[in-house]
């Protein structure tokens, strides 16, 4: 096997799943997350690692594990229509909707926005929008080129940029970390591990999982045992660097505030941080820093959801809804990376649960015999607790629910309530399976 999958394109491999992952949302998260954990940084920053990069890469490796060509594929594993609801809701969240735009959108809000005057209007965003898409989707009609354009061209020079950074940022730090801010003074763990979720890079493990499984299979890895030890050394590779600059980038917000004092957003905090060491040239470093990171992900979204929907719609040439798709998100990208951040927070936090549970419920397959009935009781008490989570996000707050579920199930008040109900609904769905069994057998006897 090592002849056939040589070290070399494995490393190729772990790159383009680091530049897949290290997008918009992973450049603008942990300077923010370091920023209001102060003197707990370490806690948060160690929950932000379990959705921010275990969970994105043990997703690729379910996938793999799974066997299946595709994520419909694995989620009708469940029910049918479960596949294709589930699949398409999340190829939209992480596509057109919400994150396909925000890259645009975070590439003008960093790269382009601090070099314009005051009152400069839409036109700039517009402009850029368009420029910025149209090199997405140039990249992205040529799929077959992905592998080597991302782990060889665009990943480098990503590294490059964010690298010169963070080594400055660790050699000499700007300030002394602070006291933590209040929704971190206690339980940063929980609260990083809720941040992660604005990645959604969990989600997207499903999508690109596909990319690199199928890059596999073609340098020659054909069962299931080989696709998994080239995956899982792929994602060993991938997590160091996820891990490592996640860490910097937490580490760099939180001795940022001695000098700077607590900031909006990330991406504001990295403008300052770049202004410190660099003076002029930080601010055009952020800006292809961001601007290569961004079209990276992008590229890789639109690859990925345009190959879907032609899937789903055979009719619809893959071109034609690259095309479309980009010109969508160059729409919405043009309503604000605020606006986009507040819807997505509620739908993230509705539907993250479900992916979570479905990668683990992969991994026990063979344990429960791949019952539909185990995957259909896990998941559904899951989504029952995760939806009222979600209007919480949202700002719809049921009270008489949430202090119901605040007594009876644990850690529901740092929006891990659903892990016990997802555990219990599989042994319910077990027994309901050992039920039907049974009655079928007794009603064949009569």
């Amino acid at each position: 096997m090592s002849n056939k999958v040589p070290f070399s394109f494995i490393v190729v491999i772990g790159l383009m799943l680091f530049a897949l992952f290290f997008g918009a949302g992973n450049l603008i998260f942990p300077p923010m997350l370091g920023q209001s954990a102060g003197t707990n940084i370490w806690s948060a920053n160690a929950g932000f690692l379990v959705t921010g990069v275990g969970l994105p890469l043990i997703g690729v490796l379910a996938l793999g594990f799974s066997g299946k060509d595709d994520l419909q594929s694995l989620a009708s594993r469940v029910h049918p229509v479960f596949g294709i609801v589930f699949t398409t809701v999340l190829y939209l969240a992480i596509g057109p909707l919400f994150a396909m735009p925000r890259t645009g959108n975070v590439s003008f809000e960093i790269g382009v926005k601090p070099f314009l005057p005051e009152g400069f209007g839409p036109l700039p965003l517009l402009i850029f929008t368009i420029i910025f898409f149209t090199i997405s989707c140039l990249l992205s009609l040529n799929p077959a080129k992905f592998v080597e354009i991302v782990g060889k061209i665009l990943t480098p020079i990503k590294l490059t940029f964010i690298g010169i950074l963070v080594v400055v940022a660790f050699v000499n730090p700007i300030g002394d970390f602070q006291a933590p801010a209040e929704h971190y003074m206690v339980q940063p763990f929980f609260n990083g591990f809720r941040e992660g979720y604005l990645t959604m890079d969990t989600l997207a493990s499903f999508v690109f999982g596909i990319i690199i499984i199928n890059a596999i299979k073609e340098k020659g890895a054909k069962t299931k045992k080989q696709i998994m030890i080239v995956c899982g050394k792929a994602t060993a590779i991938a997590a160091v660097i996820l891990a490592t600059f996640y860490t910097a980038l937490s580490y760099m917000g939180a001795s940022s505030v001695e000098k700077f004092g607590h900031l909006d957003n990330g991406g504001i905090v990295l403008a300052k941080v770049s202004d410190y060491y660099f003076g002029a040239y930080g601010g055009l470093l952020l800006g292809l820093m961001i601007t290569v990171a961004c079209i990276t992900t992008s590229v890789g979204l639109i690859t990925s959801c345009s190959t879907y929907f032609h899937k789903l719609f055979p009719k619809l040439p893959y071109k034609t809804i690259a095309i479309s798709l980009s010109i969508f998100s160059a729409i919405v990208a043009n309503i604000g990376l605020t606006q986009l951040i507040a819807i997505s927070v509620p739908v993230m936090t509705a539907i993250y649960p479900l992916a979570i549970v479905l990668i683990f419920l992969t991994f026990f397959h063979s344990l429960f015999k791949g019952k539909a009935e185990v995957y259909q009781g896990s998941l559904l008490l899951t989504f029952i607790i995760s939806l009222f989570d979600g209007l919480n996000g949202a700002g719809i707050h049921i009270s008489s629910i949430n202090n119901l579920f605040n007594e009876i199930l644990p850690m529901y008040e740092v929006g891990l309530g659903w892990i016990i109900p997802a555990i219990v609904g599989g042994f319910i769905g077990y027994g309901v399976s050992i039920l039907r069994v049974k009655f079928r057998l007794n009603h064949q006897v009569d």
